[in-house]
């Protein structure tokens, strides 16, 4: 549960969470990677999620390993449904659907352990014209959500230690995690 703070401890440092789902969707011809289908693990490595294939990222981004895993909190998920719009885990293209970490927590060079993992934050990303094609989009409405998740699409990670993550393990920081 997320309490107000004035703390000038950085929110990354004092937040504890958990995995709420994973996704991933391989590739397939002719498709975009959402909505991505929940597993109850996935191995994470360098490149991303084992078996889990985003076209953008290695299309136009070149397998960028500062976007190999994609973040967003369950409760962004909910403000989205209270506002009319019935998102589920998986449909932004999220890796990891958090839960109990705000948003703004997970910021750059934020590091968290998740499962046998280490992840570090590296930047936001931003809405596409992909999210057009999730049945309650389409073109008339697209505009208008990308708008609305403008700022809550998700955070991007790196994989700074690869391993096994698994549906429920928690989220933890990492005060200092070292070199990579």
């Amino acid at each position: 549960m997320e309490t107000s703070s004035h703390s000038t401890a950085s929110p990354a440092r004092t937040v504890r969470g958990r995995v709420y789902r994973l996704h991933r969707k391989p590739e397939t011809s002719g498709e975009h990677g959402l909505p991505k289908a929940s597993v109850r693990e996935a191995r994470f490595h360098e490149s991303g999620v084992e078996g889990d294939f985003n076209r953008y990222r290695h299309e136009e981004k070149h397998d960028d390993p500062a976007m190999a895993i994609l973040l967003l909190p369950r409760e962004t998920l909910e403000e989205l449904n209270r506002e009319g719009w019935p998102v589920r885990p998986g449909d932004l293209g999220e890796n990891v659907t958090t839960e109990g970490i705000p948003y703004a927590a997970l910021s750059p060079g934020g590091r968290f352990r998740v499962g046998e993992t280490v992840l570090e934050v590296s930047k936001a990303c931003t809405p596409c014209d992909n999210l057009y094609l999730l049945p309650y989009v389409g073109p008339e409405k697209g505009p208008a959500f990308l708008k609305t998740t403008l700022g809550r699409r998700g955070w991007y990670a790196r994989v700074v230690q690869g391993g096994t993550v698994r549906e429920g393990d928690p989220i933890l920081p990492v005060e200092d995690a070292g070199p990579g």
